[in-house]
């Protein structure tokens, strides 16, 4: 069974599947290992972890493929949910960026309507494009996929042009071939009920600490209509967090040893990174000496 295969029957067993975001193939291994379904691969923390840059477009095709092959692997049994921007392009790059996320094992790809170079859904200043060449795009991209990957399409007309543009373009984009429709950052209770009340089908909600989306629990997600959320900015924000005040610490005592409380244990990481696995294959497959 492929992984959009694997994903169609999670989304028929599970009402609302939970997707953490992971800023890089560390974070998604730990959230497999705690035995979460779905990883969402955040286009905003790539940028931060690969690049050390805010999320404005500045992530390449190539780039983003080798971030998703990575976190494909490491997030093992999980499957896939991976951001790709605007397809880096109009429609020929669209289906190339369909088939390398194909191979790379991803088993929902994200593409949005934004202008390039696109900025985070959250932040201010975003456009897009018109209507009718995101729906040629979307098109585009059923028309590459040579597997069963699922497709999301991703508008950011809500904080352009309002909540009712927004669902017409969720509509055009579900008409057009999209496996599952992602409203970007609707700012009210009502709005999200009112984005699954006109649109059928698959739903996405992205909950954002500090963005412009109320933040609700999973089980009201799920009463609001929702079939996957995604947390794609809590990992790299706890991360940056747990590194200012680790540096901190060392400026401020002139040792980490002060900070071992807010560890993990050399032992107990190395269980999580599989090196055990590692020297099993060594035992394995290791030269016997004296011949």
């Amino acid at each position: 069974m492929t992984n959009g295969q694997k994903m169609r029957k999670l989304f028929e067993e599970k009402k609302l599947v939970v997707a953490p975001g992971c800023h890089d193939a560390l974070t998604a291994k730990i959230i497999s290992y705690l035995g979460f379904d779905a990883v969402y691969m955040t286009g905003y923390g790539q940028s931060a972890s690969h690049l050390g840059q805010p999320d404005v477009g500045l992530m390449t095709m190539s780039e983003m493929v080798m971030r998703a092959s990575n976190t494909v692997e490491a997030a093992g049994d999980a499957l896939v949910v991976a951001d790709a921007d605007t397809g880096f392009g109009n429609a020929v790059n669209v289906q190339r960026t369909i088939r390398e996320y194909e191979k790379a094992g991803v088993a929902v790809i994200q593409l949005e309507d934004q202008v390039m170079p696109k900025k985070c859904g959250h932040m201010t200043g975003r456009q897009v494009v018109p209507m009718e060449e995101m729906v040629g795009k979307v098109k585009a991209a059923v028309d590459a996929r040579q597997g069963d990957m699922m497709i999301m399409a991703r508008t950011d007309a809500r904080t352009v042009y309002g909540i009712e543009e927004a669902i017409k373009r969720g509509l055009a984009y579900k008409e057009a071939g999209a496996d599952i429709i992602f409203i970007e950052s609707p700012e009210s209770k009502e709005e999200m009920m009112l984005i699954n009340k006109e649109i059928p089908g698959l739903t996405l909600a992205n909950m954002v600490e500090g963005g412009r989306t109320p933040i609700f629990k999973n089980d009201e997600l799920e009463s609001f209509g929702y079939n996957l959320v995604i947390y794609p900015t809590a990992s790299t924000y706890v991360t940056t967090k747990a590194m200012i005040d680790l540096w901190e610490g060392l400026k401020r005592d002139g040792t980490t040893i002060t900070q071992l409380d807010k560890m993990v244990p050399f032992a107990q990481f190395n269980e999580l990174m599989g090196l055990q696995k590692i020297r099993d294959i060594e035992h394995t497959y290791a030269s016997s000496t004296g011949r």
